[in-house]
């Protein structure tokens, strides 16, 4: 039975290499030539060896492989008959069944990739090379006596197993290839060196180092000296880089991060020239054959070369990934690349990467140090993620410093970033702006705080927590003793304080005799106006009111300003104040800060000139002697028209007043003194500058937000200013009302007197009682028709006005809605409005 299995195996390996030499040419193969006997015996040779496949037996996992090989070639229909076929295979078990199925899969992984190489126009000499072996090999395959130099003399004969199997193996070396082992060796360390050797020389067809085609060596090893020579072909790409690096230096593409960075490649590279050196000693010692007894250890071979390179091709594939990735980064961007790459669960490559880590990020580090403790910005190649331009002084908080994103390294958080540019920026300011020299205790305080030290070399990569802490430390004091500054040598509180007296208006006695003694100046035409004139207005309301005991350097910043004006235009509509903001107070109070506040003062000035307006009016209107005394000697209908026109005008007055009192007690009350209160706090409890800013800034949009200032309540903003004006209007027609009953009453009082007066033709209280009468009666009459007028439009527009402020998103406009419309009268007013 073992005859006949025997037979049946030889018959199918007769079969099999008949296929695959007919595959090159099916025409030429013939069973009974001796080349076709040759490779018979050399394929029985290599079934009947003791050599094992390096791979583990495992035949899901080699089934696997195939059916991915077989879709990745695009073979995706053979690919599912491949794993329907494995399935039927693998499911059989029992009597004529195959046991060992891994070895079956591999025979036909390696039968494929041949025929693989085959098609490509390999020489099928390479899959099955002819052998110096008599027919006696091929008679001993197929059962019968085996001579004493074939093959299956090993397997019959164990007492010379050992002896002959090395005296084939060493023959068969020779036999394939024409150059010792100690020679390509030798080739190998000098092709990892960059040099071409004697056989092994750079191609540039395959971009790499290989052995020469015109020499005959196995494929194996020709395959051997290809890997281990990329070690070479890595350690010229690392060592171009390095080259090329330290010739353009100093250059702004380099810098100090990528000399670094090409300080540490070179000391990595004086690591492997060390270990070059010693395998050159160890390659002068020969290569003992297998058959020979090994008096020493130290010869080298290709394949203790291979385990020699393990290392280093980690190493060196590592650094050339890095070159490939740094050829075009700079600065914090070429550390944070090489950052990503450190993230490794390899010991020796997380080893490897912090080392060089430690080397490059030493220049960046450095910078930070001197950002956060001295404020200077040593950065010549621009490689810092802090970047600094030439500013004017009051912008150099603002605009003077600025992140650059890309040059962020990925292991400094961006709010970590923020906290350095913001220390560095608080000593800059403290330097220049505020001329003081305090910061530098906080530093030492801050380093001494945080472990550290103020001097070069105190932090590295690695020492994030480190880093983090001295930041904190070093921005909680300086930013401490800026505010500290601000406040007590500038006085930052008394500023913001005086601006909201005088620029919004919150000193009362000052503001009420500067409108006493401007509003005549100010009536007239703006270019008759002189703004020195003014200027003495304003002292002398400084000097007249409480304004007098406030700080003079305040008082002296308080300006008169007139705004650029047209012919037309009066004195009210250019007249404005501005406060003076002088470094570093500047800071805060921007241009544009102080435009603000001008919009904000020349509302509130308009709304003063209103509430002063309606004062003038009811001053003008209270009950008096005069008005009392004129009723008694008109005519009854002239009297009726009288007092028709004065009730008229104390009830639109009071109409007017009412709103005007109202609004004014929601912009000083619910706008200005709130907003001051918080802005008090937020003061109080702000840590740093931009914490100030920020603080200030929200004050200020929340006084113009609520003062119908901003974009968002234009309509309502005109619709208030059209009940202004028609406030103004009503002063105007008051004053006519008023001075023409004063006339009257003067005509009245004395007629015998006036009458012997010379007559003037434009005065009509000259002309006689009944002329007088008369021109009473239509001057009444012409005045209660314009209050009429007036009355009408204010109801409309204020109509128009309370409409708008349920539709406001502030909750406090509604409510001024609320105060008023307390009694529903403008509510039931417009719903008949409606109706009729």
């Amino acid at each position: 039975m073992e005859e006949e299995d025997q037979q049946r195996a030889a018959d199918l390996v007769h079969e099999l290499v008949l296929r695959l030499l007919s595959q090159q040419n099916p025409n030429s193969v013939d069973p009974t030539s001796p080349s076709f006997l040759k490779t018979l015996r050399y394929a029985f040779r290599i079934l009947r060896s003791r050599l094992t496949p390096s791979v583990s037996p495992d035949a899901s996992a080699i089934a696997e492989s195939l059916k991915r090989r077989l879709a990745t070639q695009g073979r995706s229909s053979d690919a599912l008959a491949f794993a329907d076929l494995y399935a039927k295979f693998a499911s059989k078990t029992g009597p004529g069944s195959v046991n060992n199925k891994w070895s079956l899969l591999y025979l036909l992984r390696i039968v494929s990739e041949d025929r693989q190489s085959a098609v490509n126009g390999l020489d099928s000499s390479l899959l099955l090379p002819n052998l110096n072996l008599g027919n006696d090999a091929v008679s001993s395959s197929l059962g019968r006596t085996p001579k004493s130099n074939g093959v299956l003399l090993v397997s019959k004969d164990p007492e010379n197993l050992r002896d002959v199997a090395f005296r084939e193996y060493v023959n068969l070396i020779k036999e394939e290839s024409e150059v010792t082992e100690e020679v390509l060796v030798r080739d190998v360390l000098y092709a990892c060196q960059g040099i071409d050797g004697k056989y092994v020389k750079f191609n540039s067809e395959i971009d790499g180092y290989a052995v020469v085609d015109y020499v005959k060596v196995p494929r194996a090893t020709r395959t051997m000296v290809r890997m281990l020579s990329e070690l070479g072909w890595l350690f010229k790409k690392v060592k171009t880089f390095i080259s090329e690096s330290m010739d353009r230096f100093p250059g702004e593409d380099v810098g100090t991060v990528g000399q670094a960075f090409c300080a540490a490649l070179q000391d990595e590279l004086s690591d492997y020239y060390k270990l070059l050196a010693v395998l050159e000693a160890q390659a002068m010692n020969p290569i003992p054959l297998v058959s020979e007894s090994v008096s020493s250890s130290s010869y080298l071979s290709l394949r203790r070369l291979s385990v020699w390179f393990a290392e280093p091709m980690v190493k060196m594939r590592l650094m050339a990934v890095l070159v490939d990735k740094c050829k075009v980064l700079r600065g914090g961007a070429m550390a944070g690349a090489i950052h990503l790459h450190a993230q490794h669960g390899d010991p020796l490559v997380h080893e490897f990467m912090m080392s060089l880590l430690r080397c490059v990020c030493s220049p960046l580090f450095e910078m930070v140090r001197s950002w956060v403790l001295e404020g200077e910005l040593e950065d010549t190649f621009g490689e810092f993620f802090v970047v600094g331009q030439p500013v004017k002084v009051d912008l150099l908080w603002r605009e003077g410093y600025k992140l650059h994103p890309g040059m962020l390294p990925s292991f400094i958080s961006p709010s970590l970033a923020q906290r350095i540019l913001r220390t560095g920026k608080s000593i800059n300011f403290l330097r220049v702006c505020c001329d003081d020299h305090g910061w530098a205790d906080a530093a030492s305080e801050a380093a001494a705080a945080s472990g550290t030290t103020t001097r070069r070399g105190g932090l590295g990569y690695g020492e994030t927590d480190a880093l983090e802490h001295l930041v904190a430390e070093a921005a909680k004091r300086i930013d401490k003793h800026l505010l500290d500054v601000l406040y007590t040598r500038y006085k930052f509180k008394e500023h913001c304080l005086a601006i909201k007296r005088y620029l919004l208006l919150g000193q009362g006695d000052f503001v009420q005799y500067l409108m006493d003694i401007v509003g005549p100046k100010l009536s007239e035409p703006a270019n008759n106006i002189s703004s020195f004139e003014l200027a003495g207005f304003l002292e002398a309301a400084i000097r007249a009111s409480n304004a007098q005991y406030d700080d003079r350097d305040m008082l002296d910043r308080l300006r008169v300003k007139m705004m650029p004006h047209g012919s037309g235009d009066r004195g009210w509509d250019v007249f404005s104040l501005e406060y003076e903001a002088r470094t570093p107070l500047d800071t805060v109070f921007t241009e544009s800060v102080l435009s603000k506040y001008l919009r904000v003062f020349n509302f509130l000035w308009r709304l003063k000139r209103v509430e002063h307006a309606l004062i003038g009016i009811w001053k003008t209107m209270k009950p008096n002697c005069i008005t009392s005394n004129s009723f008694a000697k008109l005519q009854a209908s002239v009297k009726l028209q009288l007092l028709s026109a004065l009730r008229r005008c104390q009830v639109l007055w009071n109409e007017m007043n009412h709103f005007v009192t109202n609004f004014q007690y929601y912009i000083m009350f619910e706008v200005l003194e709130v907003s001051w209160c918080n802005f008090s706090k937020e003061m109080e409890a702000a840590k740093d500058l931009d914490d100030l800013l920020a603080a200030h800034e929200k004050y200020l949009n929340f006084i113009v937000g609520k003062s119908l200032l901003g974009e968002q309540s234009q309509t309502i903003r005109k619709s208030l200013f059209v009940l202004f004006e028609l406030i103004l209007r009503f002063r105007s027609h008051a004053d006519r009302l008023y001075e023409g009953i004063y006339e009257l009453q003067i005509r009245t009082k004395e007629p015998g007197r006036e009458r012997n007066k010379t007559q003037e033709s434009s005065s009509w209280i000259s002309e006689g009682r009944k002329a007088v009468t008369q021109r009473a009666g239509e001057f009444l009459q012409s005045m209660s028709q314009d209050m009429d007028s007036i009355a009408k439009e204010y109801t409309t527009s204020l109509d128009a006005f309370l409409s708008l402020l349920p539709l406001q998103q502030s909750v406090d406009l509604k409510f001024l809605f609320f105060r008023l419309d307390f009694t529903e009268f403008y509510s039931r007013l417009h719903s008949k409005g409606k109706e009729s």
